[in-house]
């Protein structure tokens, strides 16, 4: 069974930057595979927040943090990470980094974002305004 952990959540003020990092235990090999950041707001339904198919780096991103956000991975480690910047009061939710080896849909479209069947328990980022 393979587990994902994040970590690196807080509150921040507006304007401010955090960085949520995703380790897998046991170890998950990343290759070849589609890895995400979602967020779920408070009564609103969980979105896609950025994802990265591994394969080759190409990275995807939600309309509402492009040029704020910047999602990478290290393959040595095998860590997700979500690089956060000029964080905004509705960028609070908790976040969750997901992975799934099904491809065929890809990393980013409508079907593909259903896919994801591996999950981390979630961290909570906070941001005031």
């Amino acid at each position: 069974q393979v587990q994902l952990v994040e970590s690196g959540g807080g509150s921040v003020q507006a304007g401010g930057s955090l960085r949520l990092s995703c380790g897998a235990a046991p170890v998950y090999t990343y290759r070849s595979n589609c890895t995400a950041w979602f967020r779920r707001a408070p009564g609103k339904e969980r979105e896609g927040v950025a994802a990265i198919y591994t394969g080759d780096g190409m990275p995807y991103y939600a309309d509402s943090v492009k040029g704020r956000f910047t999602i990478s991975q290290d393959n040595s480690k095998n860590t997700l990470y979500l690089q956060m910047n000029s964080l905004k009061s509705e960028d609070t939710a908790m976040y969750y980094c997901a992975a799934k080896s099904l491809l065929l849909r890809g990393c980013w479209t409508p079907s593909g974002l259903a896919e994801y069947n591996f999950w981390g328990q979630g961290t909570q980022v906070t941001v005031s305004s």
